[in-house]
């Protein structure tokens, strides 16, 4: 039984790292599990001014009785063992089971939608949050998109998110797994599913660049999920196009690949397969941010019959700010500014205002925002 107010699962990862870091950060109290202990101190004893924070490592089955056990009296899990695909649904039986807020980095559509119809309900009747995808690549974009709908006569989104990015070892293994489900990526035309065609590239161009970047879909993202019945849409549509167009093309060429000799094999088998050309692409260690490098754009345009508006927020080092949305999440989560129970996003339970506001406290985020009205 948990004795601290936050569970951090997957703490010796990296993303876990920098989620630990703004634990100590906002001096929220913490259990760092995982499955390996060793691992995880070791990991933990990396963290900038960890002396300072108030945690205790546990070692943990990924079984759902155990991870029941582990997170009862707790308040809230943050999750980052990935891809959730794979070891996702675990995670969050034991956190309906014991009645607790549940947060993820992930983003892949089929699991969203396995987390919502499966244990939405479940977490609502507990008063509780079922938050997957708090992550700097799906919140910022989302942040965007709200401020932009908040235009009234906005029926219209479209987005691109652009990371300065290396890939850590568990992205990577969340790229391959996204394959699986890209048969499922869609996007919102005239208030319908639209399928993104496989293994297509778009060129798009991003504010403050003189060259066209590669976007891809990416799995189709979380954000047609969260505003598919929202009444002010009409249309939605946004790309990840990550500032390494010849990364993108790899990506895009494997995916074919897949398409041609993996798709048709067991579920079982491709996941053996996929990770093993994730483990193949892996570097032995993520490099930590550097914030005068790893600089981010999210753009979003929005349009209705007769105005315009756009979103740009400007994001220092990707990763970190997951930690940092994840933390702010929770933080709010903790202190009861919850907004709403059951499946939502980490905008939806806790207010996009809210997390940018945290976010840019943390010289994380800055926002440039335009309007226009035709008369």
């Amino acid at each position: 039984m948990s004795k601290k107010p936050v569970v951090l699962y997957g703490a010796s990862g990296y993303t876990g790292t920098l989620v630990a870091e703004y634990l100590r950060e906002y001096q929220i109290p913490f259990i760092a599990a995982g499955r390996n202990k060793v691992r995880i101190e070791a990991a933990m004893a990396k963290v900038p001014g960890i002396e300072t924070a108030d945690y205790e490592v546990v070692a943990v089955d990924h079984t759902v009785e155990a991870l029941t056990e582990l997170f009862t009296g707790a308040e809230v899990v943050c999750n980052t063992v990935g891809p959730f695909a794979y070891f996702g649904k675990e995670v969050v039986e034991a956190a309906a089971n014991a009645k607790i807020h549940y947060l993820d980095t992930g983003g892949e559509v089929p699991v969203l939608e396995m987390m919502r119809d499966n244990y939405g309900d479940r977490f609502e009747a507990n008063g509780k949050v079922l938050a997957p995808s708090v992550a700097y690549m799906c919140t910022i974009l989302e942040i965007a998109t709200r401020k932009v709908l908040d235009v009234k006569g906005i029926d219209t989104i479209s987005g691109v998110c652009s990371p300065v990015m290396v890939p850590s070892p568990g992205s990577f293994e969340t790229i391959f797994a996204m394959f699986a489900g890209a048969d499922t990526a869609f996007y919102i035309e005239n208030k319908q599913r639209a399928l993104w065609p496989l293994s297509t590239g778009y060129d798009v161009s991003v504010p403050g660049r003189v060259d066209l970047l590669l976007g891809h879909p990416w799995g189709g993202g979380p954000l047609p999920i969260h505003f598919e019945n929202d009444p002010r849409v009409r249309n939605l549509r946004h790309l990840i196009a990550i500032a390494n167009r010849p990364m993108v093309e790899s990506v895009i060429e494997m995916q074919k690949m897949y398409e041609a000799e993996i798709r048709m094999l067991s579920p079982e088998e491709q996941r053996i397969k996929l990770s093993a050309i994730a483990e193949s692409m892996k570097t032995e260690f993520t490099p930590r941010e550097n914030r005068l490098h790893h600089r981010c754009m999210d753009v979003v345009h929005g349009n209705g019959s007769f105005v315009t508006a756009s979103c740009s927020i400007r994001t220092i080092a990707a990763y970190q700010t997951t930690g940092a949305v994840q933390v702010a999440t929770a933080n709010y989560l903790l202190g009861g500014q919850q907004k709403t129970a059951g499946f939502t996003s980490g905008c939806g339970a806790v207010g996009h205002e809210e997390l940018f506001a945290d976010l840019q406290n943390l010289g994380l985020c800055g926002m440039e925002f335009s309007q226009s009205e035709y008369k």
